[in-house]
């Protein structure tokens, strides 16, 4: 066999191997994607699937239900991005800066009923903070333009929604 042949056959063993190891990577980043969906969003795509989404918004004002189900807790509200509420159940224990009018991140799946079944809840910072993609979602929807000042006050945002 020819020298030229032999460096043929190692760059195509090279190649294979570096295919296999980039096909390795994209497969461990794809299991642990999460997409960041608003609740207008959510409402008016088909998107009952087994992946989790990150949706993200407001708690409306006067939607928190605390309950108790199998001896667990059961936190049941509504999150809005200023176009659309969803319901969500959440099973387990909210962090401690999650309450009415504050900006929420639920990691879970929307079922059959349209109702969003969280498998985590986040709530960081106090009550100015607003995660930058709720933030985008507001502006892009024409609900608030940072040119004119802080967002609307969320505590108002259930009267922004059509009954």
């Amino acid at each position: 066999m020819k020298p030229k042949h032999k460096r043929f056959i190692v760059f195509l063993i090279s190649m294979g191997c570096i295919g296999c190891a980039l096909w390795l990577v994209l497969q461990a980043f794809s299991s642990n994607l999460v997409y960041f969906k608003t609740p207008s969003q959510l409402l008016h795509e088909n998107t009952l699937k087994l992946s989790d989404i990150r949706m993200g918004g407001m708690v409306v004002a006067h939607s928190i239900l605390f309950t108790q189900k199998e001896k667990m807790p059961c936190v049941q509200f509504q999150v809005t991005d200023g176009q659309a509420a969803i319901k969500v159940h959440y099973f387990g224990i909210v962090p401690d800066l999650f309450r009415e009018g504050q900006s929420v991140i639920a990691i879970g799946h929307l079922d059959q009923n349209k109702i969003f079944i969280a498998n985590e809840i986040l709530a960081k910072h106090d009550e100015t903070y607003m995660p930058k993609d709720v933030a985008d979602a507001l502006r892009k929807s024409g609900k608030w333009d940072p040119k004119y000042g802080p967002p609307p006050d969320p505590k108002t945002w259930n009267h922004i929604l059509k009954p």
